[in-house]
């Protein structure tokens, strides 16, 4: 088990270590193919022409002229170690790690707006993930269990309708509902858990349940497919034969086999949706992840960008290594 465990953190490492190196690339070269300094990426309008002596300078100062692959142990190295950032002019500013670098567009540390952004996406993404899994998982279980019933068609129906319906759709109706005609939530904005947690529940509730509808739908229908299959299986009829009684055939035997791919998908979504939830933070003015990077990428800010890749990277990759350990627990084989 524990050596299940550490070499799935040895090849999470290894895989960081390559989507750091394949995203520094990327965002270094793309100054390079549109044949603009990155100086104008990285502090913003710049009143130097190009090839000017001035312009050079500031190249040499924040290490543009170096070699690809020294300005990336630069970069690791703050990422590792932090370091000391100055725009050449005010005094410099230390940032520790992890370090991504300083937005002089909006005049603070990148890591500073990721810390602040990341609560929300996180809160976001955890609230909406349990309402999918619980309610998708629960929805297709029952279907499977009287396939072809009325209960089997109203939930396959409501989860085709609910896959149907985009969140710019969903998200504007609710609020028009339960906000502005019902008055329920009176235009809550978000706060901490730590600081008031019904506030937290108050102002998420409604895209938690706009995400949970999105995603329920496809998990229902996974599950409902999964239990179709396993509960025809030969150990579900000899179980049965045992004497057992139908909740621990069901939900011990049926439902634990079943999971595997749900856990597969729920790994995946989590760690995609954490920095790609653009559309609910806009409809609902949250500023997460996703409105950080929209923004950014509106004011051409490329540490933001680096740095909102590189969490959404690591996010997705922590959540693969959770599903593998999730894995070993519900099927002993896998870690053998």
């Amino acid at each position: 088990m524990f050596r299940f465990i550490a070499f799935r953190l040895i090849g999470a490492l290894a895989v960081l270590w390559v989507v750091s190196v394949v995203t520094f690339v990327l965002f270094q070269l793309g100054p390079a193919l549109s044949h603009t300094s990155p100086v104008y990426y990285y502090i913003g309008r710049v009143p130097f022409p190009k090839g000017s002596l001035q312009l050079k300078l500031l190249e040499h100062r924040f290490g543009f002229d170096l070699p690809l692959w020294e300005q990336y142990g630069h970069f690791m190295k703050g990422i590792l170690l932090g370091q000391n950032i100055s725009d050449g002019v005010s005094a410099p500013i230390h940032c520790s790690a992890p370090c991504f670098g300083y937005s002089f567009r909006q005049n603070e540390l990148v890591g500073t707006l990721l810390l602040r952004a990341a609560p929300v996406s996180i809160s976001l993404c955890i609230g909406a993930a349990l309402m999918w899994l619980v309610g998708g998982v629960t929805v297709g279980t029952i279907s499977a269990l009287r396939p072809g019933s009325i209960g089997d068609r109203i939930g396959m129906i409501g989860s085709l309708a609910a896959v149907s319906l985009p969140i710019f759709f969903t998200g504007p109706l609710m609020l028009l509902v339960f906000e502005y005609k019902l008055g329920w939530l009176n235009d809550p904005q978000y706060v901490s858990v730590f600081h008031d947690p019904i506030g937290w529940v108050k102002s998420l509730i409604l895209p938690w349940i706009c995400l949970a509808f999105l995603f329920a739908a496809l998990y229902a229908r996974l599950t409902r497919s999964n239990m179709l299959e396993v509960m025809g299986e030969d150990y579900i009829r000899t179980a049965r034969a045992k004497g057992l009684d139908r909740r621990t055939v069901v939900v011990k035997h049926g439902l634990r086999a079943a999971l595997t791919p749900i856990v597969t998908i729920f790994g995946i979504d989590i760690g995609t949706l954490i920095g790609s939830t653009v559309i609910t933070e806009t409809v609902f003015n949250l500023r997460g992840l996703g409105y950080l990077s929209i923004h950014s990428i509106s004011t051409q800010d490329l540490p933001v960008i680096m740095g909102v890749t590189l969490v959404a990277a690591v996010a997705l990759v922590l959540s693969n290594v959770i599903v593998d350990i999730l894995y070993s627990v519900i099927d002993p084989r896998v870690s053998r």
